[in-house]
């Protein structure tokens, strides 16, 4: 069982819009989830939607301005909905960094898979090693068109 996945990215925006398009809620929803409802905050457990896929509550840990952020949540198509701290999830972080040529490395890293319950630990970290790449894909072409 695989505990992770990482992706990199190069994308030709500034640390500031690639931050911003990954922190501000009115910009993520133009990328990954459909809808954020509740505060978009460090400490906060807003609920990501998904339209009819459904919805998932993620933990958002830690935010350092256009270099870091990261979330907590149970991974997958498995749209959980209870209290983040109550069971067992990966940890999503977003690192930004400045190349030098003025474009942005954006690493992405989803770790935790092997701790999560049996049942949901390979097939979650399958379905997010693609999702990943398409939600990805859908960050730089947002970007991209700013």
């Amino acid at each position: 069982m695989q505990d992770s996945i990482q992706r990199e990215i190069v994308i030709n925006a500034s640390q500031e819009r690639v931050y911003k398009a990954i922190s501000d809620p009115e910009l993520v929803v133009k990328w990954f989830p459909e809808t954020i409802k509740g505060e978009y905050a460090v400490g906060e457990q807003p609920i990501f939607g998904f339209g009819s896929h459904g919805e998932n509550r993620i933990l958002i840990v830690k935010a350092t301005p256009h270099e870091y952020f990261a979330y907590r949540w149970v991974p997958g198509g498995n749209y959980f909905l209870g209290d983040v701290l109550s069971v067992k999830t990966t940890l999503v972080e977003f690192r930004i960094t400045v190349q030098d040529d003025g474009s942005c490395k954006l690493t992405l890293t989803e770790s935790g898979f092997a701790a999560l319950p049996e049942d949901i630990a390979e097939s979650s970290h399958q379905q997010n090693s693609g999702g990943w790449d398409f939600m990805l894909g859908r960050l730089t072409d947002f970007l991209s068109g700013q």
